[in-house]
C-alpha cells in the first residue's frame, strides 16, 4: 500500500528568485529591480496559511496581501509549493476589492483557451516546476501604483499515515520580512488524538519563544507559528528575514480499536489500522541494477542501503539477491533463511557487488519472480509467509528483451497476482512511467530515489515501510447492496505503521445500523475485524466538527476515487481506458479538482496586458511540456563529437560535417539582425582531454541564445538554465519540470530537454545527454536542434543559420570506395567538387534516449566548400 507524507505545503511567497516587482511599459521588456528596490516598492504586509484536517483529509488556504508603493505599474507574483498529492480547488486574486476566480476546466478545453489567448498577446506568465516533494504554482499580474492585490490558493488532500504517523511538512521561505506572518493549523479527529508535535530547522526553539504553540486534547490539536518582525531578523538589526527552512508537524490518533467508521451525509470513510499484530514473515527477493551507468556513488549508496538493511532483516524471514547488468548473476541459487550465518554471507556478496555491462531489466525480474514462485511450490518457505519483489534500477532496458510493454506482459504473467512487486527509480535518466506502470499492475507501488547525498536513507526508509507485515491477502466487506461507488478494498497487505482507507456511499441514507468487516491472513491464524456503527449515535458526536470542515468525508471520496482512477488509468488501453478517464474528469470537474485531466484557468483584470494564466498537474513521468512534435522537413542541428546535420529545403536528403576545435571555443550558430536572435555554442572536452586531435572527443556543452529585440537571454549549461529578461533572472536545474509563458515568447523544461518558442515559426530546442556521473572519460553534453525556421529571415548565417536560405546541390559517382562499408561520392555545392561519404548519424528530437538514425553526405574538413567561408571565421570571443 502506497504511502505518502507530505500534506502541507511551501510557502514561497513574492520571493526574490521568481518575477515580481517590475514595471511593465508598453514599448520596453519587464525589468526587475534589487532585492531592496523590490522591498520598498512591492510590502508584502500578510501571508497567512491555513491547514484544517479533518479525519486525515487536509483543507489547506494560502493567502498573501500585498500593496504597491511605488509610483508605477509593477509585475507581482504569487508563488506556492505544495505536495505533489495535492489537488488544487481554488484560486483567487483581488486587486482593490474586485476578485477574478479561477476555474478548473477539462485541460484541451483549457489548452484551446489559452492558446487563443497567447495568440492575441494576451497571456500571462506561469511556471510549474516538480521537485522532490512538491510542485510549484505561480501565477503573476501587474497591479498599478498604490493598489493593494490579494493572492488565495486553496488544495486538499488526504493525508497518508506512514511509519505510525501524519507528517505535515511545510517549507517556509517569505524570503523577506513580513508584518503579518502566521501558520496555523487545526486538527479534528473522532478517534482521538495520540500525540502531536511541530519543529521548524531554521531556529533554535530558544529563539522560538512565543512564536509558536501546539497543544491537543480530546479529538482537537492546534499548532500556531505566529512570529514578531524581530522574530524573523537573520539578526538583531539585519533586514533579511532567517525564515527559510521546514517547518514539520508531526501526529497520530488513538487506536482503541483497530478500525474507525465515520458516516456524513451518506458518504462513509473506513480506516483501518491494527496494532500489536504479530509479523508474518517475508519472502524477499532483491533485484538490483549492476549496469555500468550504476557505477560510482550510486553503487556505493545502494551497497551501503543493503548492509543496513541486512541488519534489520528478522531471522525468520527468507532471501536472495538477483543481480542484473548485461547477464543476470544470483547470490543463491534458492531462497535462504536469514539466519545470522547467511546474513554474514549475504553481506560479503554485497560488499563485492561489482558493475556489469547493459540493463537487462526482464530477465532480472523474471529471475526473482520464478524463485519465488519456486519456492512456494516446493514448500521450502513457510506456509503462512508473504513475498515480495524489490527491484531497483537508474536505467532503461537495453539489453535481452528492452521493449517495456512486452516486459510488463512477462512479469504479470510471472507474477499472476501472488505477491506484490515494488520499484524503485534511481535518479532521473529512466523511464519511470514505465517502473510506475509495472508495479501498479502488480499490486505494488514505484517510488523514486533521487541522486543525493541522501539516497542511501531513502533506499533504507523505503524498505522500512514494507519491512513489517501484519496481514496479507486483506479484503474490507460491507452489507450486500448498502454501498455504491466503493473505492479500492482488496491489499495484498498491510503493513506496520500504515493505514488502509476505504470511502463509498451509502444506498440508503436513512439506515440505522452500519457493519465492516475486514478479513485477512495473520502470521498465526485468519482474522477477521468487525465494526459496527449506530448512525444516530455517530451523527451526534460529529457534529462538533462542523467548525473545521463540514463536507470532507464526501470531499475525502472523490479526492480518494479520482487517485485511485488515474492509477488504474495508467495500465488501461482502448474503451477502458477512455471509461476511466471520463470517470475521473467528471469527478475532479464536478468537486473542481486540479488534476493530470484538468486545468486551473486564471481570468485577470481586463486592463491588464496580461489576461490569462492555466496551472497544471505536473507528473514524475517525462512532460508534455517539452515533448515538442517537430515538421519533417527541413531541419538543423548540432550534436555529438560535434556533427552539424543540415536536412535541406526541397531536398530529401541531409548534409552533415564536423567542427574540430579546442574545448572552450564558442561557435556562432545562428545569428540573424532582422529578428534579433543569436545562438552560440561553447565546446567541452572529454576528462582528460588528449592533446591528440585525432583522438579528441569534443561536444556542446553551453548553449547562448540571445533575443535582442525582447533584451532577453537564456544560458543551457549541463547543470542549469537560467532566464534574464532585462535585469530579472529565473535559474532552473535539470531536475525542475518548468513552463514559462509570456507574450513574445516560451520556454518549456523538464528532465531532459528544454523547448523555446518565439511565436510561431521559431522553435528551438536543446537536449541534455546525461552519462554516468563516475565515467572516466565522457561529461554531459548538449545538443542543439532548430525544429521551426519558417519566420528566420534568409539573412541570417552562423554555422546553421546560413542553411535556412536554399542550398543547391548534387551527387553523383556514388561508389563503394576501398571499405565497402563507407559508400563514397562527389557532390557539387557552391561551385565546388568535394569528395564525400556516406554516413550516419543520430537525431534526438523526438526520442532523447536512443535517438533514431538519420543517413546524410558526410563532407570532410570542417564543412570546408559546404559552408561560407571557412570554420574559423565562426568562433567568437563570448557565449553573448
Amino acid at each position: 500500500m502506497a504511502s505518502a507524507w507530505w500534506p502541507c505545503l511551501i510557502v514561497a511567497l513574492l520571493s526574490s528568485s521568481v518575477a515580481f516587482g517590475f514595471p511593465r511599459s508598453p514599448s520596453r521588456p519587464l525589468e526587475k529591480r534589487s532585492v531592496d528596490e523590490k522591498a520598498g516598492d512591492i510590502e508584502v504586509y500578510s501571508t497567512k496559511v491555513s491547514c484544517k484536517v479533518t479525519s486525515r483529509f487536509a483543507h489547506n488556504v494560502v493567502t498573501t496581501r500585498a500593496v504597491n508603493r511605488a509610483d508605477a505599474a509593477k509585475e507581482v507574483s504569487f508563488d506556492v509549493e505544495l505536495p505533489k498529492t495535492a489537488f488544487i480547488t481554488n484560486f483567487t486574486l483581488t486587486i482593490d476589492g474586485v476578485t477574478y476566480p479561477g476555474n478548473v476546466k477539462e485541460k484541451e478545453v483549457a489548452k484551446k483557451q489559452y492558446e487563443k489567448a497567447v495568440s492575441q498577446g494576451k497571456t500571462a506568465g506561469l511556471v510549474k516546476a516538480s521537485g522532490r516533494k512538491l510542485e510549484k504554482f505561480m501565477v503573476s499580474v501587474n497591479v498599478a501604483a498604490g493598489s493593494n492585490v490579494t493572492f488565495e490558493l486553496t488544495y486538499e488532500e488526504l493525508l497518508k499515515r506512514n511509519k505510525g504517523k501524519y507528517e505535515m511538512y511545510l517549507k517556509v521561505q517569505p524570503k523577506q520580512l513580513v508584518k503579518d506572518f502566521e501558520i496555523e493549523v487545526d486538527i479534528f479527529e473522532p478517534q482521538g488524538i495520540s500525540m502531536l508535535d511541530a519543529q521548524a530547522s531554521f531556529i533554535t526553539n530558544d529563539l522560538l519563544g512565543n512564536a509558536l504553540s501546539k497543544s491537543f486534547s480530546g479529538k482537537k490539536g492546534h499548532v500556531s507559528f505566529k512570529p514578531s518582525l524581530d522574530q524573523q531578523r537573520s539578526c538583531p538589526t539585519c533586514g533579511d528575514t532567517l525564515l527559510n527552512g521546514d517547518f514539520i508537524i508531526t501526529y497520530d490518533v488513538n487506536r482503541e480499536s483497530p478500525a474507525n467508521v465515520q458516516i456524513v451525509n451518506g458518504y462513509f470513510v473506513h480506516f483501518f489500522a491494527p496494532e500489536g499484530l504479530p509479523v508474518v514473515p517475508k519472502n524477499v527477493v532483491f533485484v538490483i541494477d549492476i549496469s555500468g551507468s550504476m557505477s560510482g556513488r550510486k553503487i556505493e549508496q545502494t551497497r551501503d542501503a543493503l548492509l543496513k538493511i541486512l541488519e534489520d532483516i528478522k531471522e525468520g524471514d527468507y532471501l536472495n539477491f538477483i543481480l542484473f547488468g548485461s547477464d543476470v548473476i544470483t547470490w543463491k541459487d534458492t531462497l535462504v533463511q536469514a539466519t545470522p550465518e547467511n546474513i554474514q554471507e549475504a553481506r560479503e556478496f554485497v560488499k563485492n557487488m561489482r558493475i556489469q555491462g547493459m540493463t537487462n531489466i526482464n530477465d532480472g525480474l523474471l529471475t526473482g519472480i520464478s524463485m519465488l514462485n519456486k519456492a512456494r511450490e516446493e514448500h521450502t518457505v513457510p506456509e503462512r509467509s508473504t513475498s515480495i519483489v524489490i527491484m531497483l534500477t537508474d536505467g532503461h532496458p537495453n539489453t535481452g528483451e528492452s521493449r517495456p510493454a512486452k516486459i510488463q506482459e512477462n512479469v504479470l504473467s510471472a507474477i499472476k497476482g501472488r505477491f506484490p512487486l515494488y520499484t524503485l527509480g534511481f535518479g532521473n535518466n529512466l523511464n519511470y512511467n514505465f517502473l510506475e506502470s509495472l508495479a501498479l499492475e502488480n499490486d505494488g507501488f514505484a517510488r523514486r530515489i533521487y541522486e543525493d547525498s541522501d539516497a542511501n536513507l531513502q533506499l533504507q526508509g523505503f524498505y522500512e515501510e514494507v519491512a513489517n507485515p501484519l496481514l496479507t491477502a486483506v479484503e474490507v466487506e460491507y452489507p450486500e447492496n448498502a454501498i455504491l461507488d466503493l473505492t479500492r478494498n482488496t491489499y495484498q497487505h498491510f503493513y506496520d505503521g500504515s493505514e488502509i482507507v476505504v470511502a463509498g456511499r451509502l444506498v440508503d441514507e436513512d439506515m440505522n445500523n452500519f457493519k465492516a468487516d475486514v478479513k485477512g491472513h495473520g502470521a498465526l491464524t485468519d482474522l477477521t475485524f468487525t465494526e459496527e456503527v449506530d448512525l444516530k449515535e455517530m451523527e451526534k458526536a460529529l457534529q462538533e466538527q462542523d467548525y473545521i470542515f463540514g463536507s470532507y468525508i464526501e470531499r475525502l471520496w472523490a479526492y480518494l476515487t479520482i487517485e485511485q482512477l488515474l492509477d488504474k488509468r495508467k495500465n488501461a488501453h482502448g474503451s477502458e481506458k477512455e471509461n476511466l478517464t471520463a470517470q475521473a474528469l467528471d469527478l475532479s470537474l464536478k468537486y473542481h479538482f486540479v488534476t493530470p485531466l484538468t486545468s486551473m484557468v486564471v481570468t485577470k483584470p481586463e486592463d491588464s496586458d496580461n489576461q490569462m494564466a492555466i496551472a497544471d498537474k505536473p507528473g514524475e513521468g517525462p512532460e508534455e511540456s517539452a515533448s515538442y512534435q517537430p515538421p519533417s522537413s527541413p531541419y538543423y542541428y548540432v550534436d555529438g563529437d560535434p556533427h552539424f546535420i543540415i536536412q535541406v529545403r526541397g531536398k530529401k536528403d541531409a548534409i552533415c560535417f564536423n567542427i574540430d576545435e579546442e574545448p572552450g571555443t564558442v561557435l556562432r550558430l545562428i545569428q540573424d539582425p532582422i529578428t534579433g536572435l543569436t545562438v552560440n555554442g561553447q565546446i567541452i572536452g572529454d576528462k582528460g582531454n588528449s592533446s591528440n586531435s585525432k583522438n579528441r572527443k569534443t561536444y556542446l556543452g553551453k548553449v547562448g541564445i540571445v533575443n535582442a529585440l525582447m533584451d532577453l537571454r537564456i544560458e543551457v549549461t549541463t547543470e542549469k538554465i537560467t532566464l534574464k529578461n532585462g535585469a530579472a533572472q529565473s535559474t532552473f536545474s535539470w531536475l525542475d519540470t518548468v513552463t514559462v509563458t509570456s507574450e513574445r515568447f516560451s520556454v518549456k523544461t523538464n528532465r531532459e530537454a528544454m523547448v523555446v518558442s518565439f511565436g510561431k515559426g521559431i522553435t528551438f530546442k536543446v537536449v541534455l545527454h546525461q552519462v554516468w556521473k563516475e565515467h572516466h572519460i565522457h561529461l554531459h553534453f548538449l545538443g542543439f536542434y532548430v525544429l521551426d525556421s519558417d519566420k528566420m529571415s534568409t539573412k541570417s548565417h552562423g554555422l546553421l543559420g546560413q542553411f535556412f536560405r536554399p542550398l543547391a546541390f548534387q551527387v553523383s559517382d556514388v561508389n563503394p570506395g576501398n571499405d565497402p562499408s563507407k559508400i563514397h561520392a562527389t557532390m557539387l555545392v557552391k561551385k565546388h567538387r568535394l569528395a564525400v561519404t556516406r554516413g550516419y548519424q543520430k537525431d534526438y528530437r523526438k526520442d532523447v534516449h536512443n535517438g533514431t538514425q538519420v543517413g546524410c553526405w558526410f563532407v570532410h574538413n570542417n564543412g570546408q566548400g559546404v559552408i561560407d567561408g571557412v570554420h574559423s571565421d565562426y568562433i567568437v570571443s563570448d557565449l553573448f
